[in-house]
């Protein structure tokens, strides 16, 4: 069920009038849709704004979940996208999403604003196994938006046979680190 507070041009506003929405300080932008300007921005509104990229086959991962959890401030340029159904889909290929065409499994994956979003576990493991900086940067991040995640990632991730497993344990060891550190010098 789509959220009231979310708006998608030439659903119930054209874009011109959601623009004239924004410009009057009504609506803002969240990822591929609008809210009011007085909404709290939460998990289940930025996952629901991408509910037309996602549609029921589809699940938001990596950069994309990062987001929806929280740990980016703006939406990636490029939403990277999974199937999240076992049946082959044929994607129409669309220069704002990368399509990973192998399935998530229902355990990794969590219905948040009315679409599938990969859990802060599986987040962290896809994230930290990413050879870039961006990803290396999101998972850090992540990692302290959801400290919760991060012992169950590293124990998948321990018992897992998984590309680039030992450069995704090091990251991780290396947050849980920071992590310790920022506890003592809180204290």
């Amino acid at each position: 069920m789509a959220s009231p507070f979310l708006y998608f041009a030439d659903d119930r506003l054209s874009r011109a009038e959601l623009t004239a929405a924004c410009l009057d300080g009504h609506l803002v932008a969240l990822g591929d849709a609008y809210i009011p300007a007085d909404a709290v921005e939460t998990a289940a509104l930025r996952a629901g704004s991408l509910a037309r990229v996602l549609g029921e086959a589809l699940a938001a991962t990596h950069l994309s979940a990062a987001w929806i959890h929280g740990a980016l401030p703006q939406p990636p340029d490029r939403h990277t996208v999974q199937r999240a159904v076992a049946r082959r889909l044929h994607v129409v290929p669309d220069r704002h999403v990368r399509y990973r065409d192998t399935a998530v499994p229902d355990e990794d994956l969590e219905l948040l604003g009315g679409v599938r979003v990969t859990t802060p576990v599986r987040t962290l493991i896809d994230l930290a196994r990413a050879t870039d900086a961006a990803h290396g940067r999101a998972t850090r991040l992540l990692a302290v938006a959801h400290p919760s995640a991060v012992a169950p990632a590293i124990a998948r991730l321990r018992d897992g046979s998984l590309p680039h497993k030992n450069r995704a344990l090091e990251l991780l060891a290396d947050v849980v680190v920071e992590a310790a550190g920022q506890e003592d010098v809180t204290r």
